[in-house]
């Protein structure tokens, strides 16, 4: 145990499971408050701020509608910060029920115990269809599943709290992936067939185990990817 050396001016009880800022005045009334950060047992508040995104899958009737809300902690100190609570999937598609209210639980209930959350961006996104997978609507963007798309409507929200980095490509690197598109539109070696008619990339073009895109072809004996610029051979 740890000896109190200092004249106790104040104290407070901790009730339940709510979270106690520690306050405490010295000698010379110096107050100290600690932030609080995302743990387990803070409990919801009646009000969150929250975000809802649309994705229409091709393989379903029905689009589905993602909505993640977000907690403010520290409101209006210098440590305020706002995190990702809890997150809810609803479309008319029954089929897509039972894993979806089960994939929500366990995603609200990493957002809720704090921390970094953000390995579920890849995790989410390395997941693949048996069926096979399909490209988004109005972006190209080929997704390997329902669940790699929920991924990455949850990158985007990370993205928006600065909570993930911002993954454009710069100016010299998309120098260098305009570079390779034009040496496998000359290219001699079986590239110059049709390219696939939802992106710009062949169709013989593999999948990228980077950006997950099917822009990945052999250039001078390299592997490299159209769309992020990743290279076996850099």
């Amino acid at each position: 145990m740890r000896e109190i050396t200092q004249t106790i001016t104040s104290a407070k009880v901790k009730v339940n499971d709510e979270i106690v800022i520690p306050e405490y005045e010295t000698n010379s009334t110096t107050q100290y408050n600690q932030a609080i950060k995302l743990n387990e047992t803070i409990k919801r508040p009646e009000t969150l701020v929250g975000s809802t995104y649309k994705i229409k899958p091709p393989i379903s009737d029905h689009a589905l509608y993602i909505t993640i809300n977000d907690i403010l902690l520290n409101q209006d100190t210098e440590q305020e910060s706002r995190r990702p609570f809890e997150i809810f999937v609803n479309s008319k598609n029954m089929e897509f029920y039972s894993w979806i209210v089960a994939l929500t639980r366990v995603i609200s209930a990493v957002f809720r115990k704090g921390g970094d959350c953000t390995f579920l961006v890849e995790e989410l996104k390395a997941v693949f269809d048996p069926k096979g997978g399909y490209y988004q609507r109005g972006t190209g963007i080929y997704m390997p599943s329902v669940v790699a798309d929920i991924g990455h409507v949850v990158e985007t929200h990370l993205k928006a709290l600065n909570m993930m980095p911002d993954s454009k490509i710069d100016s010299e690197q998309q120098a260098y992936i305009q570079q390779k598109r034009a040496a496998v539109t000359s290219s001699e070696e079986g590239y110059n067939e049709k390219e696939d008619k939802h992106t710009s990339f062949p169709s013989a073009a593999s999948k990228c185990n980077k950006c997950y895109q099917k822009s990945v072809v052999l250039l001078d004996g390299c592997a490299t990817c159209l769309n992020c610029g990743d290279s076996k051979c850099s």
